[in-house]
């Protein structure tokens, strides 16, 4: 079994890949980054919006950012739809938490729901992982809808995390 963090994973699914993100994909990430509604349930910190220029970005994912969670884009058919993202690692409880998110144009397509299962095949079968955590706004029924499909249980519900937002964000917590 591989430790999380030894490799960037390639896994490939029925439509979706899961692979290192390029330049190539530069546009759309650009595109993704700068709507609001798709990140409007997710945490203010994410990587790729911690700087205005997304080749740097690109160019730091694979060691700036691989530091603390592995980014990896979600394509369809060759084309960039989204990010995936192990992170929150606990090598001594085998723990890790997956998160993901889509250009809006891919959204209630499925996509989201076989790139967390192609992300937990991996760890599963490829890694040491045990437990296997996700956290989503209370108001994201779309992303819990993903989680349940995938085997995640909703563990603990209204819990106040911080997001990076000036209040604490309300958050449900789940567990695979």
């Amino acid at each position: 079994m591989k430790k999380l963090f030894e490799e960037i994973p390639h896994c490939e699914g029925d439509r979706v890949t899961l692979k290192k993100v390029s330049m190539a994909d530069a546009d759309a990430l650009e595109r993704m980054v700068q709507n609001e509604n798709v990140y409007c349930y997710l945490p203010a910190t994410l990587y790729e919006r911690s700087n205005d220029d997304v080749h740097y970005i690109i160019d730091n994912l694979y060691t700036e950012a691989f530091r603390d969670s592995i980014i990896m884009g979600i394509y369809v058919l060759g084309d960039f739809c989204g990010l995936a993202e192990f992170y929150a690692y606990n090598d001594a409880l085998h723990k890790v938490s997956v998160g993901y998110r889509l250009l809006e144009e891919y959204w209630y397509k499925g996509i989201a729901t076989e790139a967390l299962g192609l992300m937990i095949d991996y760890l599963e079968n490829e890694t040491d992982i045990e437990i296997i955590t996700a956290s989503t706004m209370v108001d994201n029924q779309a992303s819990a809808n993903v989680l349940m499909k995938n085997g995640f249980v909703l563990v603990n519900s209204f819990v106040n995390e911080d997001w990076g937002y000036p209040e604490p964000t309300l958050t449900d917590k789940w567990l695979r």
